[in-house]
């Protein structure tokens, strides 16, 4: 594909959300009403995302996957928008961003998909499909702008739309949780503002491609500590790293279905991206001061979500599922921060295989534990379990089978997508790079090992409780599967069998650029 034809197809998918966003608002046309006008949006919102991850698919096929392909900014468009204050629009995906451009446009068609049949309970399917679309357009612009003020405005976007989706289509608590999310990301935002306008004009310029390339020689070293603090802080309440995560759980807790997948999926990997995209070319010397500080934040979040997930998962705990799983991102991120905070090629690249895992993996499980709630009116494991078990093997043992499969790969399996982001992470600890201290590296690679075994204890416990046992007399049967769940859960089920068995395909598209932002392009 050429140049142009890449750059108007990017441009598509970046612009066509917000456009499609705007058309839900008007009454559809009388022809494609079908039998309600609430159906009418709600198959809009499926067509609009549809399209975008159709679009997605064809600038992938397209990308350059040649030897110096993935590190070069393709389907790259820079044009004036501001120029009083020197901002352009400058769009462009590489190895790095391209992997999770597509995992956003698939999760968000999934997400449409499933919203169709499973109308969350509460206001206008107008605003639900208006609100899920804007929030769409706000993800994928933060993966392909290269302008840090853009990449800011890109990064909040996704704050307005996320708040009403949890405060208005959420369960119980949903706006204490809705208010906590925003003031949150909020408060980290404004202090990331300070640091990514101390970047721009120290080094001339805001362009992210111009900053890496010149790999912070324009940035004093007091101006890189500074730079790396401020915005540290606010992609770490994003990511989240302990102890700035405790948001999340409500959040998750709250959130509806929809909600709760594109926030683990795709959400908590903008904080990351962040990371690897800004501040580890453009301020590498800071990152190298805070890397260890990073990394005990990471293995300390690794522990602190598996120790959280144990305590809910034992028996009259009163734990919630869906409460579990958000505690168990918090170590999985941990994981990612861990290899990020090694500044070497391979820890880099571990972290960003793990992005894509978590986001197929933990999308996954949220959807089966939106499907349990649909079922059974509850997540409270207690409930579920009862005295002998939800036993879902013999109820609805594909659902059942599923949860089992999500487990699974959500606790490292080898050959699932799960093992290899957690394995390159703790191998590329044992050997930091040259200036980090690798006596601490190694006592939080074997954290980071104990963490692992902990997430297999507490994820085969609720397994145990929630698949297995005796079906009693007075437990209704569950409804398995349905199509519509199978349309949604397949490609994640698929994707995860195919990045663990074939991780080379990930690791060598994110490779070359990383090596690239790692040396500025030297």
């Amino acid at each position: 594909m050429d140049h142009t034809a890449m750059q108007l197809v990017l441009g598509a998918i970046v612009v066509l959300p917000l456009l499609g966003a705007l058309a839900a608002l008007f009454p559809a046309p009388p022809g494609l009403k079908g039998k309600s006008p609430d159906q009418a949006v709600l198959r809009h919102g499926v067509t609009v995302t549809g399209a975008v991850f159709v679009l997605s698919v064809v600038l992938a096929a397209g990308f350059d996957y040649g030897a110096d392909g993935p590190a070069t900014m393709q389907a790259d468009s820079d044009v004036s928008w501001i120029p009083a204050l020197g901002i352009r629009i400058h769009l462009g995906v590489d190895g790095v961003s391209l992997p999770l451009l597509v995992l956003t446009a698939l999760l968000t068609f999934l997400c449409a998909v499933y919203g169709y049949f499973v109308m969350p309970a509460g206001p206008s399917p107008r605003a639900f499909v208006a609100l899920l679309l804007v929030l769409e357009g706000g993800m994928l612009a933060t993966f392909a702008v290269l302008n840090l003020l853009l990449f800011f405005l890109a990064f909040e976007m996704v704050l307005i739309p996320m708040y009403f989706l949890i405060a208005r289509w959420g369960g119980a608590g949903r706006t204490a949780a809705a208010w906590k999310f925003i003031l949150y990301t909020l408060l980290g935002s404004v202090v990331m503002l300070l640091g990514l306008l101390l970047v721009g004009f120290q080094g001339g310029t805001f362009d992210m491609v111009a900053l890496a390339t010149d790999n912070g020689s324009g940035l004093t070293h007091t101006t890189q500590l500074v730079a790396v603090l401020a915005i540290g802080i606010g992609l770490a309440v994003k990511t989240p790293m302990w102890p700035l995560h405790s948001w999340l759980p409500d959040a998750h807790t709250s959130a509806p279905t929809v909600g709760s997948v594109l926030l683990a999926g795709v959400l908590l990997k903008m904080g990351t991206y962040g990371f690897v995209r800004v501040l580890l070319p453009i301020a590498p010397d800071g990152m190298e001061t805070y890397a260890p500080y990073l990394a005990a934040f990471g293995v300390t979040g690794i522990l602190y979500g598996s120790l959280a997930c144990l305590a809910l998962a034992r028996t009259g705990a009163r734990g919630d599922l869906k409460r579990l799983i958000a505690y168990s991102s918090v170590g999985h991120m941990g994981f990612v921060l861990l290899g990020i905070s090694t500044l070497t090629p391979t820890g880099v690249n571990g972290a960003l295989f793990a992005n894509i895992a978590h986001g197929l993996i933990t999308g996954l499980l949220f959807f089966l534990v939106g499907a349990l709630k649909e079922r059974t009116g509850t997540t409270d494991l207690d409930a579920l379990a009862g005295r002998t078990g939800a036993a879902l093997y013999g109820s609805a043992p594909r659902l059942g089978a599923l949860l089992a499969f999500g487990a699974v790969a959500s606790l490292g399996l080898p050959g699932l997508a799960g093992f290899w982001g957690e394995m390159l992470a703790m191998f590329a600890a044992y050997d930091p790079a040259a200036g980090l201290p690798r006596p601490a590296y190694l006592v939080f690679m074997a954290v980071a090992g104990f963490g692992t075994l902990l997430t297999a204890a507490y994820l085969l416990v609720v397994v145990r409780r929630v698949c297995m046992g005796d079906r009693t007399g007075d437990r209704p049967a569950l409804g398995d599967v349905r199509r519509y769940e199978i349309a949604a859960w397949s490609p994640l089920v698929t994707l995860t069998v195919l990045a663990g068995l074939w991780p080379a395909a990930l690791l060598g598209l994110t490779d070359p650029a990383v090596q690239k932002l790692l040396t500025g392009g030297s």
